[in-house]
């Protein structure tokens, strides 16, 4: 390698390390960001590739129109609550990323443990939004998108290849940092939900409707019919609702969302959530539903983000399904970076983002991980926002009880016993509640089952709910304990 190649690459090299994001210490005021840049970021990333599976999952699941648009919106309505009320109070209280606000109150170890598991789940999902991508990228190339339900385990090469230079796309935007995503997130929000809400208005007459006031009779005979497809569950309005308010649960009562409101001038900034709710999880939802009904109604089968949004914009489509994928996968892969980060403290943001990305590709070729995302976001909420409460009654609650916050801190824990206990425990009883009728192994372990225990009939996405108030009780309950029989006294 010539010296001015060398000087190119350590040039290169020093750049990236000077992508500073405050990973270890509060943030700057100089660098707190307005009202507009969390309306963008919020609308880019949940007016998303998500939405074009997850509205045709209502279809599928057989929800009806009433149960469909009320429920989504009490759900919603009660998402931005939580980010309003819950997350952002807490990060602009700290400005810290919640892995360093954990190190804080549960120790290291635990942080450790939270922050690996987490950056494996953040690369799933962002790998799912890969996924979304290239399903509209590949059918200009003639390349067939998989099709899960028809037996694809894995796609073809070409399609694997596409989800390789999509990949390393995102994870260069990503490592750019807080700014960059926010700067793609204001130029790519206001069009797609245009396009978003354009197809489903265009393909309204495919299924019959002549005017608006046909809308809510096609709504319930040909959208949203409550009849489940393909053998799917049956989902009700309390489905719809606990999936509206907790497919962010570990974004918003689950406090992973302080890493990003960390940057806000005011708490009040976290009602710009509405835009990402009302925008992408309410209208865009009803568009892909419609969009997925129209389709199977032509007599198409696989109903992939990219085909239906080709049959219902065209090329437009196809773009805003692709960017769409990106400014979701984006932060996705953001946070990704900064919780590998902590298990990895020598290593640089933007070499562990690119390792993040590395496995976030991989994920991406697993056709199975779209099919099941209504599971893999419900099991993941419920296995992380214990920590976030954690984190809401340390800051808030804890110096009314007259206990210590950040207590292993203060003490120098390396773990926190009453946090693991809490954790564990309050994650393991609202699983055993809910794989008493679902695995097998445990139904037969049980036996015949009492009756009470036996007429609970538990979804997952009615568990995160009572998990947070047993997780915060047993919090509280065993901190008292540890603090008592403690002598320690903090400085002051």
């Amino acid at each position: 390698m010539s010296a001015t190649d060398q000087a190119a690459g350590s040039t290169l090299v020093e750049r990236l390390d000077a992508l500073y994001e405050y990973d270890r210490e509060p943030v700057a005021k100089e660098k707190l960001r307005g009202w507009g840049t969390f309306i963008a970021m919020f609308s880019g990333e949940h007016v998303a590739g998500t939405e074009f599976v997850l509205g045709p999952l209502m279809v599928m699941h057989g929800v009806s129109a009433f149960d469909f648009f009320i429920g989504l919106l009490i759900g919603n309505v009660l998402a931005v609550l939580s980010w309003a009320l819950l997350c952002a109070p807490v990060a602009v209280k700290v400005r810290l990323t919640i892995y360093w606000q954990l190190r804080k109150i549960v120790g290291p170890y635990l942080t450790v443990a939270y922050s690996a598991f987490y950056a494996v789940v953040l690369c799933l999902l962002a790998g799912a939004m890969v996924n979304v991508a290239v399903t509209a990228i590949s059918i200009p190339f003639g390349i067939p998108n998989p099709d899960y339900l028809a037996g694809d385990l894995i796609p073809t090469a070409p399609w694997m290849f596409l989800a390789l230079i999509v990949g390393v796309v995102i994870a260069a935007l990503a490592v750019l940092g807080f700014d960059k995503i926010a700067y793609f997130s204001k130029i790519s929000a206001p069009w797609m939900a245009l396009v978003f809400f354009a197809a489903g208005l265009a393909v309204m007459a495919d299924l019959g409707t002549s005017g608006f006031g046909d809308f809510w009779r096609v709504a319930n005979e040909k959208i949203f019919t409550g009849q489940p497809i393909g053998g799917s569950s049956k989902y009700t309005i309390w489905h719809v609702i606990g999936f509206a308010w907790l497919c962010n649960a570990t974004q918003h009562i689950g406090m992973s969302d302080v890493t990003i409101f960390r940057y806000a001038k005011s708490w009040k900034q976290g009602f710009a959530s509405a835009f990402g709710m009302f925008i992408g999880h309410y209208m865009a939802w009803i568009a892909s539903g419609i969009l997925c009904a129209a389709f199977l109604a032509e007599g198409f089968t696989n109903p992939q983000p990219g085909n239906i949004a080709m049959f219902g914009a065209g090329i437009a489509g196809l773009i805003s399904v692709v960017i769409a994928g990106w400014t979701t996968a984006n932060p996705t892969l953001y946070r990704a970076g900064l919780a590998i980060q902590v298990a990895t403290p020598n290593w640089k943001r933007w070499k562990v983002t690119f390792l993040a990305g590395a496995v976030m590709i991989v994920t991406a070729c697993i056709p199975a991980v779209n099919v099941y995302l209504d599971r893999i976001v419900s099991f993941y909420g419920l296995f992380f926002m214990p920590l976030g409460a954690f984190i809401f009654v340390d800051v808030w609650l804890f110096p009314k009880l007259g206990l210590t916050s950040n207590y292993a801190e203060h003490k120098g824990l390396l773990w926190s016993w009453p946090a693991a206990v809490a954790w564990f425990g309050s994650f393991f009883v609202m699983l055993f509640f809910y794989g008493k009728d679902q695995f097998v192994w445990l139904n037969q372990l049980l036996g015949e089952q009492p009756s009470w225990l036996a007429n609970i009939e538990a979804d997952l996405m009615f568990m995160i709910a009572p998990e947070w108030i047993l997780s915060v009780l047993l919090y509280i309950g065993l901190s008292k304990i540890q603090q008592r029989n403690s002598s320690f006294t903090p400085a002051t």
